[in-house]
Protein backbone atom coordinates (compact mmCIF):
# COMPACT_ATOMS: atom_id res chain seq x y z
CA UNK A 1 0.00 0.00 0.00
CA UNK A 2 0.99 3.61 -0.51
CA UNK A 3 0.53 5.31 2.86
CA UNK A 4 0.62 8.97 3.82
CA UNK A 5 1.72 9.54 7.42
CA UNK A 6 0.66 12.96 8.74
CA UNK A 7 2.37 13.39 12.10
CA UNK A 8 4.18 16.37 13.63
CA UNK A 9 6.07 14.25 16.18
CA UNK A 10 9.13 13.32 14.12
CA UNK A 11 10.05 10.38 16.34
CA UNK A 12 6.57 8.83 15.96
CA UNK A 13 6.54 9.58 12.22
CA UNK A 14 9.94 7.97 11.73
CA UNK A 15 8.91 4.86 13.66
CA UNK A 16 5.72 4.51 11.62
CA UNK A 17 7.56 4.95 8.31
CA UNK A 18 10.26 2.45 9.23
CA UNK A 19 7.64 -0.06 10.33
CA UNK A 20 5.53 0.38 7.21
CA UNK A 21 8.51 0.10 4.88
CA UNK A 22 9.60 -3.00 6.77
CA UNK A 23 6.17 -4.47 5.94
CA UNK A 24 6.70 -3.73 2.25
CA UNK A 25 4.57 -0.59 2.03
CA UNK A 26 5.53 2.79 0.62
CA UNK A 27 5.41 5.48 3.32
CA UNK A 28 5.41 9.24 2.72
CA UNK A 29 5.47 11.58 5.70
CA UNK A 30 4.31 15.16 6.21
CA UNK A 31 4.75 17.06 9.46
CA UNK A 32 2.40 20.01 8.96
CA UNK A 33 -1.25 20.35 8.06
CA UNK A 34 -0.54 22.61 5.09
CA UNK A 35 2.01 20.24 3.55
CA UNK A 36 -0.28 17.27 4.15
CA UNK A 37 -3.22 19.06 2.54
CA UNK A 38 -1.16 19.86 -0.57
CA UNK A 39 0.09 16.26 -0.79
CA UNK A 40 -3.45 14.83 -0.49
CA UNK A 41 -4.71 17.27 -3.10
CA UNK A 42 -2.04 16.33 -5.66
CA UNK A 43 -1.23 12.65 -5.08
CA UNK A 44 -3.05 9.34 -4.63
CA UNK A 45 -2.77 7.13 -1.54
CA UNK A 46 -4.30 3.85 -0.44
CA UNK A 47 -4.68 4.98 3.17
CA UNK A 48 -3.84 8.03 5.31
CA UNK A 49 -2.62 7.93 8.93
CA UNK A 50 -3.65 11.29 10.35
CA UNK A 51 -2.79 13.04 13.60
CA UNK A 52 -5.33 15.63 14.72
CA UNK A 53 -3.03 18.14 16.39
CA UNK A 54 -0.91 19.65 13.63
CA UNK A 55 0.76 22.99 12.96
CA UNK A 56 -0.83 25.15 10.26
CA UNK A 57 -4.05 23.21 9.63
CA UNK A 58 -5.36 20.61 12.08
CA UNK A 59 -6.46 17.10 11.18
CA UNK A 60 -10.17 17.87 11.39
CA UNK A 61 -9.79 20.68 8.85
CA UNK A 62 -7.93 18.33 6.53
CA UNK A 63 -10.66 15.69 6.89
CA UNK A 64 -13.43 18.19 6.19
CA UNK A 65 -11.71 19.56 3.09
CA UNK A 66 -10.90 16.07 1.77
CA UNK A 67 -14.48 14.86 2.00
CA UNK A 68 -15.86 18.10 0.54
CA UNK A 69 -13.65 17.51 -2.50
CA UNK A 70 -14.84 13.93 -2.81
CA UNK A 71 -11.55 12.33 -1.81
CA UNK A 72 -12.60 8.91 -0.49
CA UNK A 73 -9.18 7.65 0.65
CA UNK A 74 -9.55 5.73 3.96
CA UNK A 75 -8.31 7.73 6.96
CA UNK A 76 -7.11 6.21 10.22
CA UNK A 77 -6.78 8.87 12.91
CA UNK A 78 -3.81 8.37 15.28
CA UNK A 79 -4.03 10.85 18.15
CA UNK A 80 -3.50 11.43 21.85
CA UNK A 81 -7.04 12.79 22.15
CA UNK A 82 -8.93 10.03 23.96
CA UNK A 83 -12.22 11.72 24.90
CA UNK A 84 -15.42 10.26 23.47
CA UNK A 85 -16.35 13.66 22.06
CA UNK A 86 -13.08 13.76 20.10
CA UNK A 87 -13.76 10.33 18.63
CA UNK A 88 -17.30 11.27 17.65
CA UNK A 89 -16.18 14.56 16.09
CA UNK A 90 -13.46 12.86 14.02
CA UNK A 91 -15.67 10.01 12.83
CA UNK A 92 -18.52 12.37 11.99
CA UNK A 93 -15.97 14.57 10.20
CA UNK A 94 -14.98 11.83 7.77
CA UNK A 95 -12.48 9.58 9.58
CA UNK A 96 -12.88 5.86 8.91
CA UNK A 97 -11.22 4.66 12.14
CA UNK A 98 -9.71 6.10 15.31
CA UNK A 99 -6.79 4.87 17.40
CA UNK A 100 -5.48 6.52 20.57
CA UNK A 101 -1.76 6.93 21.33
CA UNK A 102 0.21 5.08 22.52
CA UNK A 103 -0.68 2.31 20.09
CA UNK A 104 0.82 -0.99 19.00
CA UNK A 105 2.20 -0.87 15.47
CA UNK A 106 0.71 -4.28 14.68
CA UNK A 107 -2.76 -2.89 15.42
CA UNK A 108 -2.15 0.09 13.13
CA UNK A 109 -1.28 -2.24 10.24
CA UNK A 110 -4.25 -4.53 10.97
CA UNK A 111 -6.66 -1.59 10.98
CA UNK A 112 -5.15 -0.27 7.74
CA UNK A 113 -5.71 -3.62 6.05
CA UNK A 114 -9.30 -3.71 7.31
CA UNK A 115 -10.00 -0.23 5.91
CA UNK A 116 -8.59 -1.10 2.50
CA UNK A 117 -10.52 -4.40 2.40
CA UNK A 118 -13.70 -2.58 3.36
CA UNK A 119 -13.19 -0.08 0.55
CA UNK A 120 -12.68 -2.83 -2.01
CA UNK A 121 -15.71 -4.79 -0.81
CA UNK A 122 -17.99 -1.78 -1.21
CA UNK A 123 -16.44 -0.60 -4.44
CA UNK A 124 -18.98 0.79 -6.88
CA UNK A 125 -19.74 -0.98 -10.16
CA UNK A 126 -19.68 2.37 -11.93
CA UNK A 127 -17.33 5.34 -11.90
CA UNK A 128 -18.90 8.68 -12.84
CA UNK A 129 -17.53 12.18 -13.27
CA UNK A 130 -19.89 14.74 -14.77
CA UNK A 131 -21.15 13.32 -18.07
CA UNK A 132 -18.38 10.69 -18.15
CA UNK A 133 -19.55 7.19 -17.14
CA UNK A 134 -17.53 3.97 -16.79
CA UNK A 135 -19.38 0.68 -16.30
CA UNK A 136 -16.81 -1.54 -14.58
CA UNK A 137 -18.75 -4.77 -15.09
CA UNK A 138 -19.32 -4.26 -18.82
CA UNK A 139 -16.02 -2.39 -19.32
CA UNK A 140 -17.96 0.25 -21.22
CA UNK A 141 -17.30 4.00 -21.28
CA UNK A 142 -19.68 6.74 -22.41
CA UNK A 143 -19.57 10.51 -22.37
CA UNK A 144 -22.86 12.40 -22.60
CA UNK A 145 -24.38 9.06 -23.60
CA UNK A 146 -21.95 8.58 -26.51
CA UNK A 147 -19.93 5.32 -26.45
CA UNK A 148 -16.15 5.79 -26.30
CA UNK A 149 -14.01 3.05 -27.86
CA UNK A 150 -10.80 2.68 -25.79
CA UNK A 151 -7.79 0.41 -25.95
CA UNK A 152 -6.99 -1.62 -22.83
CA UNK A 153 -4.27 0.82 -21.74
CA UNK A 154 -6.49 3.84 -22.33
CA UNK A 155 -9.22 2.17 -20.26
CA UNK A 156 -6.75 1.53 -17.42
CA UNK A 157 -5.58 5.15 -17.46
CA UNK A 158 -9.13 6.50 -17.45
CA UNK A 159 -10.17 4.14 -14.65
CA UNK A 160 -7.22 5.36 -12.58
CA UNK A 161 -8.15 9.00 -13.21
CA UNK A 162 -11.80 8.32 -12.33
CA UNK A 163 -10.79 6.63 -9.08
CA UNK A 164 -8.85 9.80 -8.22
CA UNK A 165 -11.41 12.23 -9.62
CA UNK A 166 -10.45 15.84 -8.89
CA UNK A 167 -6.95 14.87 -7.73
CA UNK A 168 -3.80 15.56 -9.72
CA UNK A 169 -2.27 12.24 -10.79
CA UNK A 170 1.47 12.41 -11.39
CA UNK A 171 3.39 10.59 -14.11
CA UNK A 172 5.16 8.73 -11.31
CA UNK A 173 1.80 7.42 -10.07
CA UNK A 174 0.77 6.34 -13.57
CA UNK A 175 4.11 4.61 -14.11
CA UNK A 176 3.82 2.79 -10.79
CA UNK A 177 0.12 1.91 -10.71
CA UNK A 178 -0.84 1.55 -14.39
CA UNK A 179 2.39 0.53 -16.12
CA UNK A 180 3.64 -1.31 -13.00
CA UNK A 181 7.10 0.21 -13.41
CA UNK A 182 9.06 1.10 -10.27
CA UNK A 183 11.06 3.86 -11.98
CA UNK A 184 10.08 6.42 -14.58
CA UNK A 185 12.27 6.91 -17.66
CA UNK A 186 12.29 9.44 -20.51
CA UNK A 187 10.93 6.74 -22.81
CA UNK A 188 8.09 5.89 -20.42
CA UNK A 189 7.32 9.61 -20.01
CA UNK A 190 6.85 9.85 -23.77
CA UNK A 191 4.67 6.72 -23.83
CA UNK A 192 2.47 8.12 -21.04
CA UNK A 193 2.10 11.44 -22.88
CA UNK A 194 1.18 9.70 -26.16
CA UNK A 195 -1.48 7.55 -24.49
CA UNK A 196 -2.83 10.55 -22.59
CA UNK A 197 -3.07 12.63 -25.78
CA UNK A 198 -4.99 9.84 -27.56
CA UNK A 199 -7.31 9.39 -24.59
CA UNK A 200 -7.93 13.13 -24.38
CA UNK A 201 -8.88 13.27 -28.09
CA UNK A 202 -11.34 10.39 -27.70
CA UNK A 203 -13.00 12.01 -24.69
CA UNK A 204 -13.22 15.54 -26.12
CA UNK A 205 -16.73 16.69 -27.03
CA UNK A 206 -17.24 20.05 -28.77
CA UNK A 207 -14.03 21.45 -27.30
CA UNK A 208 -14.80 20.25 -23.78
CA UNK A 209 -11.87 18.19 -22.53
CA UNK A 210 -12.31 15.87 -19.55
CA UNK A 211 -8.57 15.78 -18.80
CA UNK A 212 -6.46 18.77 -17.83
CA UNK A 213 -2.65 18.79 -17.81
CA UNK A 214 -1.13 20.44 -14.73
CA UNK A 215 2.24 21.54 -16.04
CA UNK A 216 5.15 19.98 -14.21
CA UNK A 217 2.87 17.92 -11.97
CA UNK A 218 0.61 15.55 -13.93
CA UNK A 219 -3.01 15.18 -15.02
CA UNK A 220 -6.40 15.75 -13.45
CA UNK A 221 -9.92 14.70 -14.41
CA UNK A 222 -12.26 17.64 -13.99
CA UNK A 223 -15.83 18.08 -15.10
CA UNK A 224 -16.31 20.77 -17.70
CA UNK A 225 -12.62 21.45 -18.38
CA UNK A 226 -12.18 23.54 -21.56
Amino acid sequence: MRVLVVEDDRKVARALCEGLEGEGHEAIVEHTGEDAFFRIDTEAFDVILLDLTLPGRDGLQILKRMRERGVATPVLVLTARDAVDDRVTALDGGADDYLVKPFAFAEVVARMRALVRRGRATEARRLVSGDLDMDLAARRVTRAGRPIDLTLREYEILEYLLRHDGQVVSRDALARDVWKESARSVTLNNVIDVHMARLRRKLDIEGRSAIQTVRGVGFVLREGTL
